[in-house]
């Protein structure tokens, strides 16, 4: 039913007792749930997680480039709707520090940029991160540090936060909700 929102590639990020496991498939949601199906060992681990269907705007359509972006440690995931006007600059600066890219995403960049500010806090490495980027943003944050905790921020982009009994949600609009 998301695939409205994007159908390009589809992936998630599950975390569970200090792992954090990342799923990415090329095509339609049901080659995501297909992929699941060989990870059995979630079903009783995951605390918590975060997905998301893509729309290429920057770079192709690959497993690759669809999201979730992990950092390099496999530590933190985002999931991104929006545009990173300066990912250029902004992968530039973190690829002269040693940051090493998988993708040609401008999302990709938010994730390394929460890893190189975290200092212990995942709220404050993703108010850290989110202030050095322009354009538009919606997006959720999880860490293999921080079992049980989604980190979400939003700037010209929406973000539909829900809250229910032994379950909470966030989307990028109402529908996915329903």
């Amino acid at each position: 039913r998301l695939e409205y929102r994007g159908y390009d590639s589809a992936g998630l990020a599950l975390v569970g007792a200090g792992t954090l496991t990342e799923i990415k498939e090329v095509g339609k949601v049901a080659r995501l749930e297909e992929a699941c199906a060989g990870f059995p060992e979630l079903e009783n681990d995951v605390c918590c997680g975060i997905a998301h269907t893509r729309w290429a705007t920057h770079g192709v359509p690959s497993a690759v480039n669809a999201h979730p972006h992990c950092d390099e440690k496999y530590e933190f995931a985002i999931v991104h709707n929006g545009i990173v006007e300066n990912h250029h600059e902004l992968r530039a600066h973190l690829e002269k520090k040693g940051y090493h890219f998988r993708s040609s995403t401008d999302s990709e960049v938010i994730v390394h940029l929460i890893a190189e500010a975290y200092e212990g806090d995942l709220l404050s490495a993703t108010a850290a991160a989110v202030r050095q980027l322009s354009g538009t943003y919606g997006i959720a944050v999880v860490s293999s540090r921080h079992p049980g905790l989604i980190v979400a921020a939003r700037k010209g982009s929406p973000l539909v936060i829900g809250l229910g009994e032994g379950e909470n949600f966030l989307g990028s609009d109402v529908a996915a909700f329903v």
